[in-house]
């Protein structure tokens, strides 16, 4: 029978099925933060069950406020920090070596085709880029999994969304996910795994396949996938090269879990990229999604680049080449985050953190922080943000403010203007 990526995967992982529908699958890593994470802790500690299923396939990270910025916070680290320990938790990144989770644990390699991954963080459907399943869990899936390796899903059906033609100059990966949630709608994905195919996704780096799988949430899918290729092989190769020949031969194993023809697919959206502008969200959904030329002129108090979406080298190299030499609107603040220490040493290298400190921003170390309104970028009632981030919710980046959602482009040059500006619309530098 002809199976989805997603069919094939629960296939291999299945260990019991305690009603129809219903599967429990092992697990093949369990990634782990500081905001959900100890209230697990905790729970287990209490139930007298402070155990792990396998060291080695937990990784941890403190990435949402770091460093800490109050005694809670403080002690939820201790919690993290205490429970590594404890358990002989090898990968776990402390304060200093730390970084974005959905940025970090993919830069380190711990993610792999035909995987199952959870963590309790919604956006935890990143990790579908390299042909995975991942999805964000409750406190109680996230129990289960630490102490047992086990997770129950329902069985999948899957939505393709296929991409074509030539991305505009000016548009980007960030667009092309915004425009799918606009067709979507926040609930048109709803317990399903979304899957990106076409000549567009085939073309993009593992970077913008990251930020399509990560807003995969936001039209409610469970999981963002895309077909593990050439293009997962030479990301992934200095992590695999000792179990294949050659990089032939992972291409070959990897394609194994790619979609059959024939399979059965429960809803197919053709989306053609070739005049597409940019996209912005206004309003308090994500699929609140209008034309950049629609909501040009809008002004903003606060600009900022970074997030599990947005905050990898290839972003900031985009922002870049529209900041050099330009100064930002004295009108607004700007805040970038690179997503990880090895992005922030890469920027570093490129020159690109002298350009956005040049340009006026302020740049911090990588956090979650100013994304979900705890940190490092927090707004005031009735400011606004244009942000590279992955959620406007009414009151998101903080109590009272409002979230443009956009591509680094975008938000470089809203930067520059003082309000939401069309990339296309400006010369930039090569980086």
């Amino acid at each position: 029978m002809a199976m989805t990526l997603a069919e094939k995967i629960f296939k291999s992982h299945v260990r019991d099925e305690p009603f129809p529908g219903a599967l429990v699958l092992d697990i093949d890593v369990v990634l782990c933060h500081e905001i959900t994470t100890p209230i697990a802790i905790n729970d287990l500690v209490a139930r007298g069950k402070d155990r792990v299923f396998d060291a080695s396939k937990i990784k941890a990270v403190i990435d949402h406020v770091t460093p800490a910025k109050d005694s809670k916070t403080a002690q939820q680290g201790k919690i993290m920090r205490d429970w590594a320990r404890r358990h002989g938790i090898r990968d776990f990144f402390d304060v200093g070596r730390n970084g974005v989770c959905h940025a970090i644990f993919p830069e380190k390699g711990f993610i792999r085709p035909g995987y199952t991954v959870i963590m309790g963080d919604s956006h935890t459907c990143t990790h579908g880029a390299f042909g995975a399943f991942a999805a964000g869990v409750g406190t109680t899936d996230l129990e289960v999994g630490i102490l047992k390796g086990v997770c129950s899903f329902r069985a999948p059906e899957t939505i393709r969304v296929n991409v074509e033609g030539i991305l505009p100059e000016g548009v980007y990966a960030k667009d092309v996910i915004l425009c799918v949630i606009k067709h979507l709608t926040v609930k048109g994905a709803t317990d399903c795994v979304i899957e990106f195919r076409g000549n567009v996704v085939t073309k993009m780096s593992m970077e913008s396949r990251m930020t399509l799988c990560n807003m995969a949430i936001e039209a409610g899918g469970t999981s963002g996938v895309c077909m593990p290729d050439e293009v997962t092989v030479e990301y992934l190769w200095p992590f695999v090269s000792g179990e294949y020949a050659d990089k032939a031969a992972a291409l070959a194993d990897f394609k194994k879990w790619w979609s059959d023809e024939g399979c059965t697919y429960k809803k197919v959206l053709n989306i053609d990229v070739t005049n597409m502008e940019p996209q912005v969200t206004v309003g308090y959904k994500p699929d609140e999604v209008k034309n950049v030329s629609e909501v040009a002129g809008t002004p903003v108090d606060q600009v900022y680049i970074g997030s599990c979406t947005n905050g990898r080298i290839e972003d900031l190299r985009v922002a870049a080449a529209y900041l050099k030499g330009r100064k930002i609107s004295p009108l607004i603040r700007g805040i970038v985050s690179p997503a990880t220490p090895k992005i922030f040493r890469d920027a570093e290298d490129e020159g690109i953190i002298r350009i956005f400190m040049d340009a006026g921003f302020c740049v911090t170390n990588p956090t979650c922080g100013a994304c979900l309104g705890m940190s490092n970028g927090v707004l005031a009632p009735g400011e606004v943000c244009a942000s590279t981030t992955n959620r406007n919710f009414n009151g998101r980046m903080g109590k009272g403010g409002m979230v443009h959602l956009m591509s680094p482009a975008v938000a470089a040059v809203t930067a520059l203007e003082g309000k939401i500006a069309d990339p296309r619309t400006f010369a930039k530098e090569s980086m």
